[in-house]
């Protein structure tokens, strides 16, 4: 069953709830506790000497409990102040999760943060949405002990009866619930996600949308010259796909392409990855979800721009049938891969989509711009960590634009080049080109692949969430453990910036 979202809604009127969010901060010259209520005023005397008697910290995430008078539990949640003593959105996004993810187990809260703008509203309401994420689909046993997600949450404001403070709600809403619609993918088991069955949910998710929904099968692969899906996919009892989502806001002007990364489980093929850390290679299908996921949150938005999202699916397997190092594969389009290793796989799958992507968009008047979204390469681990996802471009202007709307989601991207003298090292003395090539700097070096396959006028950008995506240490702020749905939200941001020019 699909993660249930919780009810949200605004409320100017007298709080009372079970639990009463507030949000508190440390001032670090002082030393002094401030607690942050909003519009909402409150007792602080007794909060502030409890604070100082737990000796709070007022570090990110931290939150303190405290026992209420009108509401059951007093609820603080840490904030951290600019210089200037204003509040950044995603540190009010990250507090009102971390709160929302420590009510787990609690029917309603109302949540009391300070608000200077719309934008701080909606931030606050994302973020308690965001937090409230449970994943327990496959548990049995077990189920009955488990804390169920928050399920009511109303934000405290003066404007809760604002036109425009309610359609921040509703956008809040359908950002959480295809944000988790993203999570609940990454986090289901290969046993149970495949390349078809996960065509075939998204099939059924698009129809109530006006989404239209193209599934090419092994067959139609093989036959339309699809080799990069065919090479990686083909090792596997579960036949690879190829997913179009397509969606044509009334009055729309600008048309993108979003394609997605989408390995539902990676093995290595016979370039085999060690045991340990194999079971998180269920999460390689990240991009292909954030994608998809993302073409769903623009319709449902009613946006007035075209997308087409492609998820290029597959299994990467071991079996007779595998490709081997060394064999010499056709993408989409004419171009040949000497395929060196079989680990290098979602590089391979992505330029069938990308090609296709930008032929479909061509005849259709052309694209604005393409975006890749893939949980790529180890390397863009090593170089930027596990919160911190790499933008790659041919047109510095188109990352900028994302990159400005990246930081009003609070989604983490940092830039990266892509270095010319790196392309030679991809060079084959057989085929057009090999799938690898240098092992330093191989994250900018799968992007020169990518960027082989994208005409030089096409604005594109490469994002490579290989950390992001998923989350293996422990939960912070409004992110779980397990799947993240990275990339989402600014997808959905590029698509309203566009739409509005």
């Amino acid at each position: 069953m699909p993660t249930t979202l919780p009810t949200i809604s605004a409320s100017d009127n007298s709080v009372i709830d079970e639990v009463l969010v507030l949000g508190f901060a440390l001032d670090k010259k002082s030393k002094k506790f401030s607690i942050l209520s909003g519009e909402l005023r409150v007792d602080q005397g007794p909060l502030l000497q409890a604070l100082t008697d737990l000796g709070a910290s007022g570090a990110s995430d931290e939150v303190i409990k405290l026992p209420g008078s009108a509401s059951k539990l007093i609820l603080l949640t840490a904030l951290t102040l600019k210089s200037d003593g204003s509040i950044a959105h995603e540190v009010l996004r990250r507090a009102a999760g971390a709160a929302a993810r420590s009510l787990a187990g609690t029917t309603s809260a109302t949540f009391a943060l300070p608000q200077a703008s719309k934008q701080d509203f909606q931030a606050i309401a994302e973020g308690a949405l965001l937090g409230a994420y449970t994943f327990d689909e496959f548990r049995g046993s077990s189920k009955a002990d488990r804390k169920p997600a928050l399920k009511k949450v109303t934000i405290y404001s003066k404007k809760a009866k604002d036109k425009s403070y309610l359609q921040g709600i509703k956008r809040a809403e359908i950002i959480a619930k295809y944000t988790h619609l993203t999570r609940d993918l990454i986090n289901t088991p290969p046993s149970h996600l495949t390349p078809d069955s996960f065509s075939l949910r998204f099939k059924k998710l698009a129809a109530s949308l006006g989404v239209k929904v193209e599934i090419l099968n092994e067959s139609q692969l093989i036959k339309g010259g699809y080799g990069g899906i065919i090479g990686v996919g083909q090792g596997s009892a579960n036949p690879p796909r190829l997913l179009r989502l397509s969606y044509s806001g009334k009055g729309a002007k600008k048309r993108y392409a979003f394609i997605g990364k989408g390995i539902t489980f990676d093995t290595g093929g016979l370039a085999l990855k060690p045991a340990q850390g194999m079971e998180a290679m269920k999460s390689d299908m990240s991009g292909a979800a954030a994608v998809c996921a993302a073409v769903l949150a623009i319709a449902e938005l009613k946006l007035p721009i075209h997308i087409d999202a492609w998820a290029a699916l597959a299994e990467n397997m071991v079996s007779d049938k595998a490709t081997r190092p060394s064999d010499i594969i056709t993408i989409y389009g004419g171009k040949t891969v000497e395929v060196l290793n079989p680990d290098a796989e979602g590089r391979l799958v992505l330029a069938d989509a990308m090609v296709r992507a930008a032929e479909v968009g061509k005849k259709a008047g052309g694209l604005d711009g393409m975006v890749d979204v893939a949980t790529l390469t180890g390397a863009q681990v090593v170089a930027l960590g596990t919160r911190t996802s790499a933008v790659m471009t041919n047109n510095e202007s188109f990352r900028e634009q994302f990159l400005t709307l990246a930081e009003i989601t609070g989604e983490a991207f940092w830039p990266m080049p892509l270095p010319e003298e790196l392309r030679a090292s991809l060079d084959s003395p057989v085929a057009d080109m090999a799938n690898i090539g240098d092992r330093m700097g191989g994250m900018l070096v799968a992007g020169l692949f990518l960027k082989d396959f994208v005409d030089s006028e096409l604005p594109w950008l490469h994002l490579d969430i290989a950390g992001p995506a998923y989350n293996e240490a422990k939960a912070h702020g409004y992110t779980p453990v397990g799947g993240t749905g990275v990339a989402l939200r600014t997808l959905v941001a590029l698509a309203e910036s566009s739409a509005a020019k």
